[in-house]
């Protein structure tokens, strides 16, 4: 029975290691959020399934073999031993994005984990007869197998345990910003959460000592850990991206926070999936609005007739405009002139018959909005018009987002982190600008429910008018670009289509001529790789 014990040991450090790769979607998938999890297992039925752990079978044919009970540890202790090699080889090789993030909440799912493994071990043992061994190595077998669908369980079993954890955070971050007592902006929309919220920051850092929600921390728990772990007491503005995959979310997230100022970007196709309709999703978005006290401030886009058609449930608080085409709005942008090396543009306030000139390194016409809303909101907070168009200037490209910058003698344009309808055509006018051969490296776009295919089929159609070379990563999921290409009678001979986007870089290297711009739209998380 010791060489079988230590046989379970062995295979215990396998299956948490295969659990890594589970848990890693399991947080890409921001713990089954609205069955996010869930609904991944059943659309990759192949990964989940398909793998080396269909040998925990073998084991099954000492069943009709008489052989020694030890000779079977031996010869399925050695089988998973095999596994692991096989397993561990293949999981090395495999392109991780976003690496997992060993945070407390997954060492608590490897806790669970171990203490399920651990029951079952235990029964076995105590029941141990050796001619059940290869049952008993069956039955263990299934846990390695099924490892995503167990930690799918953990993490249910978990929920109560992950609920006071949250709550107890939750009123430790609401009692610190009762107690700072600071203006709140909350910025929601489809698109351009992360980028409004860069350029607001840096344009109310002139006068004031905001502070903005890191990276992408914009769901309750990730706003929560700012508020904890960052916010200090010399910070007298908090801006809180709030970002959401159905109804509700915003809501709950403005019980936390509070917002006494909003400022909602655009309303477009983006988690159309989650969110059921666009009509739920201007409804989602508004909550933000429509959550703000009597004398908060809310800012919105003229241009967008999402924003402008809503019969907004929230009247007391002050709605402030800003837009490019719309003449009726508080703040317009004029005299926009997009170029490689940055945007010059002119502002005119409503009663206000001057115009002022600013200009910005970020590149596109989608950035003058996020800038508008900052200029309008720090007028509104009492900044001069000296400060802000020292602010703008200040506005660096933010990471991942129509970031232009070197690899090698290549001009990248990088617009990784996320890409919608809207924000890869005006990444496709940017590239435009650029004086040299262009090229487009795109897996597509997702989360765009029944439209997703005739969206993306339109986005090829637009890099047919654009790009001299196109590179696409995944066949399946960029079938729709390619047809839109094929629709356009574009030179095939020019399109590449890869499973890695590492391998578009040797590509790269030998189409580029020194004065080559490549556009980099959207780099889709692991759980999405083909």
């Amino acid at each position: 029975m010791y060489y079988f014990i230590a046989s379970l040991f062995i295979i215990l450090i396998y299956i948490l290691y295969k659990s890594k790769k589970a848990i890693h979607i399991l947080q890409q998938n921001f713990y089954d959020e609205s069955h996010r999890y869930f609904i991944w297992m059943t659309k990759n039925i192949k990964k989940v399934l398909g793998n080396i752990d269909i040998l925990f079978i073998l084991p099954l044919i000492f069943l009709f073999i008489k052989i020694d009970s030890l000779v079977i540890i031996s010869l399925t202790t050695l089988l998973y031993l095999i596994i692991f090699y096989l397993y561990r080889n293949s999981y090395k090789k495999e392109q991780t994005k976003i690496p997992l993030a060993f945070t407390s909440r997954v060492k608590r799912l490897y806790v669970t984990e171990i203490i399920l493994y651990l029951i079952v071990s235990i029964i076995i043992i105590c029941n141990y007869v050796d001619t059940l061994v290869p049952i008993y190595y069956l039955t263990i077998g299934l846990i390695a197998y099924f490892s995503y669908l167990i930690i799918w369980i953990c993490n249910y079993l978990n929920k109560p345990i992950e609920k006071c954890v949250y709550l107890h955070y939750k009123r430790m971050a609401m009692k610190k910003l009762k107690k700072m007592n600071i203006p709140v902006i909350g910025i929601t929309g489809s698109y351009g959460k992360t980028s409004s919220k860069n350029a607001i920051n840096e344009i109310l850092n002139v006068h004031f000592n905001s502070f903005a929600t890191p990276k992408n921390f914009n769901t309750p728990y990730g706003l929560i850990r700012s508020i904890n772990n960052y916010l200090d007491k010399f910070n007298d503005i908090f801006i809180a991206e709030m970002g959401a995959f159905k109804r509700g979310e915003i809501k709950k997230t403005c019980q936390l926070m509070h917002p006494t100022h909003g400022v909602l970007t655009i309303i477009g196709d983006a988690h159309l999936e989650s969110f059921g309709s666009k009509e739920n999703i201007q409804k989602g978005k508004f909550e933000l609005i429509e959550s703000l006290p009597q004398d908060g401030i809310a800012i919105l886009n003229g241009d967008d007739t999402w924003q402008r058609d809503y019969d907004l449930q929230n009247k007391k608080c002050k709605v402030l405009w800003i837009g490019i085409d719309n003449e009726d709005v508080d703040l317009r942008a004029l005299n926009i002139k997009l170029s490689y090396k940055g945007t010059d543009f002119d502002v005119k306030f409503r009663h206000d018959d001057n115009l002022y000139h600013f200009h910005t390194s970020l590149l596109g016409k989608y950035n003058v909005y996020n800038l508008l809303a900052g200029i309008l909101l720090g007028k509104e907070l009492g900044m001069k018009i000296d400060e802000l168009k020292r602010g703008v200037a200040l506005v660096k490209p933010y990471e991942h987002r129509l970031e232009l910058k070197k690899n090698g003698t290549l001009n990248i344009i990088d617009d990784a982190y996320n890409s919608n309808p809207l924000g890869s055509k005006m990444a496709l006018e940017v590239l435009h600008l650029m004086p040299g051969k262009k090229v487009v490296v795109t897996p597509g776009m997702i989360e765009l429910g029944e439209k997703q295919y005739e969206l993306n089929k339109k986005f090829g159609t637009y890099i047919a008018k654009v790009c001299d070379y196109v590179i696409l990563v995944g066949k399946e999921q960029t079938k729709p670009i390619y047809d839109g290409l094929i629709e356009q009678h574009y030179n095939m001979d020019n399109v590449y289509v890869l499973n890695n986007v590492l391998d578009a870089f040797n590509i790269l290297r030998r189409i580029d001529d020194g004065n080559t711009y490549v556009l980099l739209e959207n780099d889709l998380p692991d759980l999405f790789n083909e």
